[in-house]
């Protein structure tokens, strides 16, 4: 229980029609040992003319609140209400901070004093209130003595809890500007917390939208890059993904849906499923791209977004594929004895959604016995090289990976080195989407 001070009496300017009637207004409450911190809360708050609605059912027999003033020394604003459904009228959005008297009965009782009706739940009028005001400070005001009750109102949601008969002016005061300030830190760390936890919830959902792999009883090895040009996204319009048939043949894919938003990334994983799906379902090239751009036309959100795309299935023994092009750029492919350059893309076919009834023809390419392939989405060749308006280009892109893979380079160390010094190039991050998929053939 708090050290009792010194008696004040003083009468406060009330802003309801109820005259407040006389009371001991005597410090009291948990707060005074927080005396310090309270202090240091009300000077950075300070500026504010604070509005306190007292919730009290007799005025004329209760003490009169002391007078209430705030740290700058203006007048704390006080407001009385006999019952709830007075409170709930003079509940305004100015309102920052409730002192309920816990004695009061709760909606749906009839009062202690009558001996009707008592409920079990002491704390009930509490919980209508914070129910009724879940956005303000509220303070508990309980018998003198009586701190278990208190404490319990705390921690049903109240900011704090005063003694009934303990009051005083600069107690109260502290006591409020207090309240409104834990409440408002409570408010902003639930947000906070909110927020992370959509945030994660997000991370979590991107993560699983990114392919996994079937390459099981392949003998290639598969590694894999990705940037979003979001800011703070793990997914981006790019997509990617490998397979491996019952046959052995092994497809990947890679493509790119027009823009950068969650719509084209939502667009992307579409595409990306619907494409292992009709894959190991038995369909390719021209039959498969088709297929592709139907499911595209249905779900776009608008008629004039598009996707590239770009497919390779690489036969059984390894040596050779079949590469189809839809407005996106050939691969590069690289050996022991065979410097990277890029695959024939001289049947490019147009880009998906872009043309009613096209076609994409499907071009046989050889890769010898020992290959790196490498299958990339256009954020890595369209970044702007030095000060200047030049980007780095597909031919730029070769001469980088042709010097990177000299120095011994490969796997996921190769794509890491490729996308990052693109970003250097580029002077910054990367403003578009980046995929890089590399399937590897040692003998």
């Amino acid at each position: 229980m708090p050290v009792p001070v010194p008696r004040q009496r003083a009468i406060p300017a009330v802003e309801s029609g109820q005259a407040p009637a006389a009371m001991p207004a005597q410090g009291g409450g948990p707060l005074k040992e927080e005396a310090n911190r309270t202090e240091a809360v009300a000077q950075n708050t300070g500026g504010t003319t604070l509005t306190l609605l007292l919730i009290e059912d007799d005025p004329a027999g209760s003490p009169v609140l002391p007078e209430l003033q705030d740290a700058s020394g203006t007048s704390i604003r006080v407001r009385t209400a006999r019952n709830l459904t007075e409170a709930e009228r003079l509940l305004t959005d100015d309102v920052h901070c409730i002192l309920l008297d816990l004695a009061l009965p709760a909606p749906g009782r009839a009062s202690a004093a009558t001996g009707d009706g008592a409920g079990t739940d002491e704390l009930a009028v509490l919980r209508h209130v914070l129910q009724l005001a879940p956005r303000h400070a509220v303070l508990a005001l309980t018998a003198s003595g009586d701190a278990e009750r208190g404490t319990e109102a705390v921690r049903v949601g109240a900011q704090d809890y005063l003694f009934r008969d303990e009051l005083d002016g600069r107690l109260l005061s502290r006591a409020i500007r207090y309240a409104v300030e834990r409440k408002r830190s409570l408010t902003t760390e639930r947000k906070l917390a909110e927020g992370r936890m959509r945030a994660q919830e997000n991370r979590r959902l991107e993560r699983g939208l990114l392919p996994t792999p079937l390459l099981d009883g392949s003998a290639l090895r598969f590694a894999a890059r990705y940037r979003p040009g979001r800011s703070r996204a793990l997914l981006g319009g790019d997509f990617y993904d490998t397979v491996r048939t019952p046959d052995g043949t092994v497809h990947a894919m890679i493509g790119d849906v027009c823009g950068h938003g969650p719509d084209e990334a939502a667009l992307g994983v579409e595409l990306r499923i619907a494409w292992r799906a009709l894959t190991l379902a038995g369909l390719c090239g021209d039959e498969l791209l088709g297929t592709l751009q139907e499911v595209l036309e249905h779900e776009r959100s608008d008629d004039e977004i598009f996707a590239t795309l770009c497919t390779v299935d690489i036969a059984p023994d390894g040596r050779r594929a079949g590469l189809c092009l839809a407005g996106h750029p050939a691969p590069l492919v690289a050996g022991p004895d065979r410097p990277a350059e890029l695959l024939p893309y001289d049947n490019n076919g147009p880009a998906l959604g872009l043309l009613k009834g096209a076609r994409w023809p499907r071009m046989q390419v050889e890769l010898g016995a020992e290959w790196s392939l490498m299958l990339y989405t256009d954020g890595l060749i369209e970044g702007r090289v030095g000060s200047g308006g030049e980007r780095l280009g597909q031919e730029g892109m070769v001469e980088m990976v042709r010097r990177q893979l000299a120095s011994g380079l490969t796997g996921e160390a190769l794509l890491r080195a490729a996308v990052n010094e693109v970003r250097q190039l580029n002077g910054g991050e990367l403003t578009d989407d980046v995929a890089v998929v590399l399937l590897d053939r040692g003998v």
